[in-house]
């Protein structure tokens, strides 16, 4: 009802405006002269058009408006003309119009629509909403249509509200696995003996004619690749090996031990040529830097130091880790060091300041091993909880490989994107490095007179071709693997499902 006589209200307002018109006189020497039919046109299709050509084109829900009001040509201005008053009354309906320079009338929506209009939209986006939505000057509303309508500016942004509101509440579907790329099984083709303790560490040389183990035996042996012969022993150390890499750059073998010791070996004279002194205690791993003669080495001591390889001089000693530092791996990108450590922590070190870049602390237990992979700027970690795959060079996190509950004491990748781990228990499970996919586990007998708690794979490295894999375990021995030539996708097929990746931080 009161829409009714607010819209009755407008309507008589204009036809009353028509009126006066209609019956307005022009002053002729201070006496009123009624004006002639033709002028009486022209006066009306003037203040038509100025004044109410705005609304004239805007269209009417009343479906006798055309009959009441017949339509005309548009005037120069693009507006349409209608007659004047011809004996019948004329209504023109105000649906609502945007305000410009000529309507000379500013209404503001009303409180009721204001407030529903900023409940709708969240708080953050109101004011950027209505920046896009409303037209310079506001929006010129009909009395009453706050209840029945809203102009179309409002109208979008109410909708786009409900829009965000309802995709904000609808649950998000979680990421799935993509399909994995389809790698052949490993199979156990080869067991090398010789040692007489656990086989702690084990490195290819760069010409894949030879690799070298180093062993709790307290000896550091060199093997023929192809045959698995046994060509040269090295003692000198006086504890475990633990830790063995052979040189890039020059003829040159370095090891490290339990016994604090760090060695640099002429393969030339197969002598020690160079000791680095000052770890206190045990150290655990060592890796040169790919293009510099630079030698890191980490410790039971919770240190990692950074080696001139010619001078001996301890060029950093990088501190901040508050337990025994597992394993250093070097690369000639930024971060050119990384760090995993027994305080279940993972650093990424400055090389030049000595400092550290990143801690990443997402792990719950001890980090005992750190892969780089080969072609892509990631690495992978791993512990007793998972092994989580990362992003250089901040250390973003990728996803998480869950699946080898056992602790990881060793991660080696190819450049095919096969990751294999190696566990305490004697398991070796290999991986899809881009989908985390575990396509095979493994798990080889141990050597005869062995007992089975001396199951465990403390290393493992891909030869230069990566064609063969060899594994430094707790039965003494080195087990060597190389691909099934007889598998295809069709014996050994993918038993993959879209898993809901789990990209948990923790």
């Amino acid at each position: 009802m009161v829409e009714e006589v607010q819209k009755h209200s407008v309507h008589t307002l204009v036809f009353r405006s028509l009126k006066r018109t209609h019956d307005m006189f022009v002053a002729d020497n201070g006496k009123p002269v009624p004006l002639d039919e033709e002028s009486h046109k022209r006066k009306m299709a003037i203040k038509l058009r100025n004044e109410y050509g705005p609304v004239l084109h805007m269209p009417t829900s009343k479906e006798n408006f055309k009959e009441k009001c017949p339509q005309n040509a548009s005037d120069s201005y693009g507006h349409k003309q209608y007659p004047a008053n011809q004996g019948q009354e004329v209504e023109y309906l105000v649906t609502g119009v945007a305000l410009t320079a000529d309507t000379k009338i500013q209404r503001m929506p009303s409180e009721s629509a204001a407030q529903s209009l900023a409940v709708a939209l969240p708080s953050s986006q109101t004011r950027v909403d209505a920046n896009r939505s409303a037209p310079s000057g506001g929006e010129y509303r009909h009395p009453g249509a706050s209840d029945r309508s809203q102009p179309a500016g409002m109208t979008s942004a109410v909708m786009e509200a409900g829009n965000a509101k309802n995709s904000a509440l609808m649950a998000k579907k979680a990421p799935t696995m993509p399909k994995p790329q389809w790698h052949p099984p490993w199979k156990l083709y080869r067991v090398i003996s010789g040692h007489l303790g656990w086989v702690r560490c084990i490195a290819v040389e760069p010409g894949n004619q030879w690799f070298v183990t180093g062993s709790a035996d307290r000896t550091i042996k060199i093997w023929d690749l192809a045959s698995g012969k046994l060509k040269l022993s090295l003692t000198g150390h006086i504890s475990t090996v633990r830790g063995v890499i052979v040189s890039t750059r020059s003829p040159y073998l370095f090891s490290c031990g339990e016994d604090k010791q760090v060695k640099c070996w002429d393969l030339e004279y197969n002598k020690v040529i160079r000791h680095y002194h000052g770890h206190l205690s045990a150290v655990y791993g060592l890796d040169l830097h790919p293009t510099i003669d630079v030698l890191v080495t980490c410790s039971r001591d919770s240190t990692a130091r950074i080696w001139d390889v010619r001078t001996k001089a301890s060029v950093h000693t990088l501190s901040g880790h508050t337990n025994a530092v597992a394993t250093v791996r070097c690369q000639a990108a930024e971060p050119q060091i990384i760090t995993g450590s027994h305080d279940t922590t993972i650093r990424l070190w400055d090389l030049v300041a000595g400092k550290t870049r990143v801690t990443l602390t997402n792990h719950k237990k001890s980090v005992r091993a750190v892969v780089l992979h080969p072609r892509h700027y990631t690495f992978a970690s791993g512990s007793p909880d998972n092994i989580k795959q990362w992003k250089f060079p901040d250390g973003s996190f990728i996803q998480n490989l869950s699946g080898h509950n056992a602790i990881i004491n060793t991660l080696t990748v190819n450049s095919d994107g096969v990751l294999v781990s190696g566990a305490d228990n004697g398991t070796m499970h290999l991986w899809d490095w881009r989908t985390g996919y575990n396509f095979q586990r493994v798990h080889a007998a141990v050597q005869p007179g062995s007992l089975d708690s001396e199951s465990g794979i403390f290393a493992c490295a891909f030869d230069q071709s990566e064609s063969r894999l060899l594994t430094a375990e707790a039965d003494k021995t080195i087990k060597v693997y190389k691909e099934d030539d007889t598998a295809t996708e069709e014996t050994h097929p993918v038993s993959w499902k879209p898993e809901i990746i789990k990209r948990k931080r923790f």
